[in-house]
């Protein structure tokens, strides 16, 4: 039976965790696992079959990391060769009669992506692809894409795999106590961009143990129509010892686990810290249990990289100012290729009150697909809208849903055959939303009849690219009324009828009703009003119209969308005063952006530009203690509160950075000899190879000012002395991933207590917690980059 097939009508049991029985064979801290499959097959084989007889009917080949970022492409191919050799024999070897299947494991790669990082998008699809491939090539049964921490790098592994190969795939993705990705994807927001690629499950493994991830996954099964996968931690590790001690018993695990199967759950296995004994118990609890059937949620859903906005219950905004039609000054921002301008425009949309950002660029004397790639990928590192891709042309389109992050929504197909041949196989490999255009070859039609009847043929040539109806948005087109008084009414009379016969959702761009009339924004409410009636999904609108906002508010209020009238009254002034309700912390009273405004959001060169500015009449310092500091505390607040996600924090970051270049420049040709902070000293200890936490933390201290010494991964608790000493510095952060290393930590502790007592030690990372900061001396615990600040902040007051 093929695995597929198997998954249809079984609950599958995965295998468990593979380092944590590595490390108890004698794994070093800095030995890479995987080449224990040319070095020491028999364990890899052993630990395989034991799996295998614990009853799992998926083992991951022992390949997490193997890519060609660690290891050269001729090593790469004799460890993937050697993996899959390992686990098939020992499939062979087992004694379980239970359907057995080989997957090759795909682990993130160790660096961030672009914007947020240093590694292209492609990059990391080529590197994936050679890791792919050479499963492909040696009799990988499936693909399992686990432990990511990014949607992009999660969609470049996806893509990598597919374009590599026609084999099942199941993808995972670590969540954080807070539900969330490391970047700040919800469940949502995954299951969105994975569903829509074409994956076979998808789900949740490592990070947590499986009490703590019940929420994420009963967030996981409410809008999957996809196989539901969960492999937990064994519990968090504490230390014990010098050692690591997961404290969840097989059993203990079993039970959160039974609970999961019965709430849908159809794939369960284990990560770090289980064993085959924990597998050997989720095989008793799952053959208690019928699988549940996985049902088509039908869920019409975009998303970004943070959170996905579905059609349905509220009326959606879709911001449509980045656009050059009719706006001199935005042709002039593309020619001159001003993104900050560009970039201004879909924030001050954001702030209206937008949940969508409409995304136009085309202009016959400049490179559209170039411009639409920077100014996507400029909105997706400042703002957590999704888009939508508003293109005719096809290159620029699947350029722009190659690298977009998340699930997109696209602008447009119609019912012309050119259009949807070109169009829907772009949304089968990338997903995406598509809005439809009720007109073909033959034009718009006259009536209300003709534009259903286009709407049924874009439905049948969709679902033969098996595209559902879901991933359709019908807009009726929206005509002037000004030549053809019932033109309203048509447009209308076709929405009302393909939302209730067809049961699709719709959409309109509202602002051609009006033209050539005078006192457009009157007749545009009026309409927007009459459509939403109608069952309007969205809307393609000027979210800073006020009239078509009260209109927006209005209804919600008056239809029972707005629980105790709370939109409508916080916007009640802005009705009154005829202006649109928006925060306009990024502008002083004149609507003039401030340096503090920049930075907060996350706007590079206008950051560095306002700085320069300011030093003609402010001293440096001042600078940093009246704009950055206040700004920077106000992103790492919001942060916090989670009303902001790492790729802002980090834009913020590096907008604050480019300020802080301009003022060093300034201190330096003025010679003040004022010194901006304090010295820190970081490093990732001594047989730990994992940097990304750590980088993080140096963005974010150095734009609080601290003079941060970067040691880099893997290094020695002597060479961290050294430099502390060297530096003067009043801190050393130090950072540990792998619970194999804690003990690096501690030994590192130890020696900077001994010969630097006057030096505060703080840690982090993914391994460490409160108490064992505690148990091993250190002078506190930091579990993110805005929890260090707030800690040196506290240190250097003690």
């Amino acid at each position: 039976m093929d695995f597929k097939s198997f998954l249809n009508d079984n609950i599958v049991i995965l295998d468990g965790g593979m380092g944590t029985l590595l490390q108890e064979r004698g794994l070093l801290p800095s030995e890479l696992p995987e080449r224990w499959n040319i070095t020491r097959p028999d364990d890899i084989t052993e630990i395989h079959r034991e799996y295998f007889n614990s009853g799992a009917n998926v083992v991951y080949a022992n390949t997490f990391g193997a890519n060609s970022l660690k290891f050269s492409e001729e090593e790469l191919e004799c460890v993937i060769k050697a993996a899959l050799e390992n686990a098939k024999a020992a499939r062979d070897a087992s004694f379980s009669k239970a359907e057995k299947f080989v997957a090759l494991d795909i682990g993130p790669l160790g660096k961030l992506l672009k914007p947020l990082g240093t590694l292209d998008f492609e990059e990391a699809v080529e590197t994936f692809k050679k890791t792919a491939a050479l499963g492909e090539k040696y009799g990988a049964d499936l693909f399992a894409i686990e432990t990511m921490g990014d949607t992009y790098e999660l969609k470049a592994a996806i893509l990598a795999v597919k374009e590599t190969s026609k084999l099942p795939l199941i993808v995972s993705c670590a969540f954080g106590s807070d539900g969330k990705l490391l970047t700040g994807a919800s469940p949502e927001a995954v299951v969105a961009l994975a569903e829509g690629m074409g994956v076979d499950a998808i789900g949740a493994n490592c990070s947590l143990g499986p009490a703590e991830l019940i929420a994420v996954v009963d967030k996981l099964i409410s809008v999957s129509s996809l196989p539901v996968l969960v492999k937990p931690n064994a519990g968090l590790p504490v230390l014990e010892n010098g050692k690591s001690v997961y404290k969840i018993s097989p059993c203990e695990f079993a039970e959160a686990i039974d609970t999961m199967i019965n709430k849908g759950v159809r794939l369960v296995g284990g990560c770090c810290g289980t064993t085959p004994e924990f597998i050997k118990e989720v095989k008793r609890v799952a053959e208690k249990c019928a699988p549940v059937p996985v049902i088509s949620k039908n869920l019409t859903v975009i998303s970004s990289y943070t959170h996905s906005v579905s059609f349905g219950k509220n009326p959606i905004l879709i911001g449509e100012r980045i656009n050059p039609t009719g706006k001199k000054r935005f042709k002039e921002a593309l020619v001159s290729s001003d993104l900050d301008y560009i970039i201004s425009e879909g924030l001050r949309e954001e702030e209206s009150g937008a949940h969508v950002l409409d995304v136009n660029v085309g202009l016959p004397e400049i490179d559209e697909e170039k411009m639409l790639l920077s100014v996507m990928t400029e909105l997706q590192t400042v703002s957590a809208l999704p888009l939508s891709i508003d293109t005719a042309s096809p290159k620029a389109m699947e350029s722009a849903l190659r690298r977009y992050n998340g699930k997109a929504l696209i602008n447009s197909v119609n019912g012309k055959e050119e259009s949807m041949a070109k169009i829907f196989p772009l949304m089968k490999k990338y997903g995406g939303v598509a809005i439809a255009l009720t007109l073909d070859e033959n034009g718009i039609p006259e009536t209300a009849d003709g534009r259903v009847e286009i709407a049924k043929k874009i439905i049948k040539r969709a679902e033969e690219y098996g595209i559902s109806k879901n991933n359709l948005v019908f807009d009726t087109l929206t005509l002037t009324v000004a030549t053809d008084a019932l033109a309203a009414k048509t447009t209308i009379d076709a929405l009302s009828r393909i939302k209730k016969e067809l049961g699709c959702h719709t959409s309109l761009g509202v602002s051609n009703v009006s033209f050539g009339l005078p006192s457009r924004d009157a007749i545009n409410a009026g309409f927007f009003t009459l459509a939403l009636s109608a069952g309007l999904s969205a809307a393609i609108m000027n979210p800073h119209s006020s009239e078509m906002m009260k209109s927006y508010y209005v209804y919600r209020a008056l239809s029972g969308l707005d629980e105790g009238f709370s939109d409508y009254l916080k916007n009640a002034d802005a009705f009154v005063s005829g202006t649109v309700q928006a925060n306009k912390i990024h502008q002083d009273e004149n609507g003039v952006a401030t340096l503090g405004g920049a930075i907060i959001k996350g706007m590079k060169e206008k950051a560095k530009l306002i700085t320069a500015e300011l030093l003609k009449t402010a001293a440096p310092l001042s600078i940093v203690e009246n704009e950055i500091i206040p700004a920077i505390n106000h992103v790492g607040d919001a942060y916090e509160k989670q009303t902001i996600f790492l790729p802002s924090l980090l834009a913020s970051a590096e907008a604050a950075k480019s300020a802080f270049e301009k003022i060093k420049e300034a201190m330096v040709k003025s010679d003040t000899g004022e010194d901006l902070g304090e010295k820190i000293v970081l490093a990732t200890v001594e047989g730990d190879i994992h940097d990304i936490g750590k980088n993080i933390v140096k963005l974010i201290l150095e734009n609080y000012g601290y003079n941060v010494i970067d040691l880099g991964k893997d290094v020695a608790p002597e060479r961290i002395l050294e430099a502390a000493l060297e530096e003067k510095a009043s801190f050393v952060g130090l950072s540990a991933l792998m619970t194999t290393t804690v003990p690096a930590m501690e030994k590192t502790i130890a020696l900077i207590k001994q010969k630097a007592p006057d030096v505060k030690i703080i840690v982090g990372g993914a391994v460490m917690t409160e108490e064992s900061a505690r148990k091993i001396s250190a002078d506190g615990y930091a579990k993110d980059a805005i929890s260090a600040v707030k800690l040196l902040q506290e240190l250097s007051q003690k």
